[in-house]
């Protein structure tokens, strides 16, 4: 795979260019997943299943239309999303109004703002100046081990408020840089360093996009996945998760995960030296050249700021005086997540940086251009089959199957189960689409068994973001892949033991005990 070219302001220009052998496998899955979607859809609408209600029929042929076209993609994944409510009408399973509404749930608005805050934060250099103001301290110093860690944390922390893909963007050249350095140092002392066969510069970039999908684990807004299991326990099992809550069980796994991240990425990438000359420099002179705070650059503090204080703000009050008061009510009622994130969204068109040319912190070309409108459309395409699948029992049909099944007859059992289900499915296919196909399924499971639907929903979320394996997997390992320092084996190697080890040691343990302590 070519390496990504350099672009405008040091960021990488993502042209990813397959190998023969993966161009073919890609070039069959498309064209087989193009007429397998129907002729299995085809398939099982014909196919006289007891039990199950026309409409709930109809239904299971759409999603099963639905998705082998999300694992196979033929088609862009959201074309696929809107495919579903299209095809559910037409069949005479819901009204059209009934089909789309869930493309205007309040979360959309919430990812909408999130998306125009993040925006505004790279394009103002916010996001490069957080970066360089950590790797800079004193403790990082030119230490590889602690260069590793440092760029790690940057990265994760990053990740929690902005897009994973956006975030790994912003450290490749980052990573590119300090592996510059280290080819420098080397140079100087007569020695060829062949980065491509480096080890340390596998463990940098391997960093720069593990952290990435660690770190959209700590909030709802981090990763898709989070937000729509968030919306499909409020529309399928009554349950509302807020942002405070999920940031409590969402900071114990994102330490955990990364814990995790670093050991294994330390032990099997080593550096062949103790000292990185020039590393110290290089993120200085970086650091330097952004010059003085800009007043776009505070102005979207401010609107982050306002944003992370009301999302906060419910969970401090229910902590001062309990869940059930008044106060705590009256709040919830006016100030949602969604309207939080689009009042800090909308804040930041009228915040200037240049009252004279009436100019603002962020444009309405900049908002477009910075918002994921396919993440949006997926994420409402998700929800709509999962409400969908709930109002006609086709949900609760799946989960009976599936519980008979597998046997799966106690809460630990149920969760294991999605949560390798949900990491499989993430590592074939997109994790939102994963996260779409194996949500609605894993939470009727848990209410048809008698059991609290908000573990299972956690589990199925966190594991969704422990896709380590492939390029294909995520937006980061294919942005870090592309920089040619990243053997696939060794990328598998390392992808599966964080995997396994992640499920074990952090989500199963989590879910069980945390999200429960949590109030659940």
């Amino acid at each position: 795979m070519e390496p990504i070219k350099m672009g405008k302001n040091n960021s990488p220009q993502l042209d990813l260019k397959l190998s023969q052998e993966e161009q073919k496998f890609d070039y069959w899955r498309k064209t087989i997943g193009i007429f397998l979607g129907p002729a299995l859809a085809v398939l099982v609408y014909l196919m006289p299943i007891a039990g199950l209600k026309a409409q709930a029929h109809g239904l299971l042929a759409v999603v099963v239309f639905v998705a082998t076209w999300w694992i196979t993609e033929p088609v862009p994944i959201p074309v696929t999303s809107m495919l579903g409510p299209v095809l559910a009408t037409l069949m005479g399973v819901v009204t059209p109004t009934q089909a789309f509404a869930p493309f205007a749930n309040p979360l959309i608005f919430l990812f909408m703002g999130s998306f125009m805050l993040a925006s505004a934060m790279m394009n103002h250099g916010l996001d490069k100046r957080f970066a360089y103001a950590i790797l800079s301290m004193k403790w990082v110093g030119s230490s590889p081990t602690r260069i590793l860690l440092a760029l790690g944390l940057v990265t994760a922390l990053c990740s929690g408020w902005v897009s994973n893909t956006a975030t790994t963007a912003m450290m490749f050249p980052i990573a590119m840089g300090l592996l510059m350095a280290i080819k420098d140092m080397h140079a100087a002392a007569g020695r060829e360093l062949d980065l491509n066969k480096y080890t340390y510069a596998t463990g940098i970039m391997l960093m720069a996009g593990y952290a990435s999908s660690v770190g959209g684990v700590l909030t709802p807004v981090g990763t898709p996945p989070n937000l729509i299991m968030v919306g499909l326990l409020e529309q399928m099992g009554g349950v509302r998760v807020s942002f405070f809550q999920w940031m409590i069980w969402g900071s114990v796994a994102m330490v955990g995960y990364f814990i995790i991240v670093f050991v294994v990425l330390k032990k099997m990438f080593p550096a062949d030296v103790d000292h990185i000359e020039g590393a110290e420099q290089l993120i200085r002179e970086r650091r330097a050249s952004l010059g003085p705070w800009k007043t776009g650059e505070i102005n979207a503090v401010v609107a982050f700021t306002v944003a992370v204080t009301l999302w906060v703000l419910p969970g401090i009050l229910s902590m001062l005086y309990g869940s059930a008061h008044p106060i705590l009510a009256t709040y919830n009622k006016y100030f949602s997540e969604a309207v939080v994130a689009m009042l800090a969204g909308l804040l930041l068109f009228l915040l200037p940086t240049n009252w004279a040319e009436r100019k603002f912190t962020l444009s309405w070309a900049e908002a477009v251009k910075g918002i994921d409108w396919g993440t949006l459309i997926l994420f409402g395409g998700g929800l709509s089959l999962g409400t969908m699948m709930y109002g006609t029992g086709l949900s609760k049909w799946l989960g009976d199957v599936i519980v008979s099944a597998s046997g799966a007859n106690s809460e630990v059992v149920i969760i294991i189960v999605f949560s390798l289900f949900s990491l499989l499915m993430s590592e074939l296919t997109s994790h939102t689409a994963a996260t779409n196909m194996v949500g609605p399924l894993g939470i009727t499971v848990a209410i048809s068994s008698g059991f609290n639907p908000v573990p299972v929903a956690v589990a199925i979320a966190l594991s969704s973001s422990l896709g380590f394996m492939l390029p294909v997997s995520t937006p980061p390992n294919a942005i870090v892949y592309g920089s040619g320092y990243i053997p696939i084996t060794k990328m598998i190697k390392s992808g599966a033991i964080i995997d396994i080890i992640g499920i074990v040691l952090v989500t199963i343990p989590l879910v069980l005990y945390v999200v429960k302590w949590a109030g659940f």
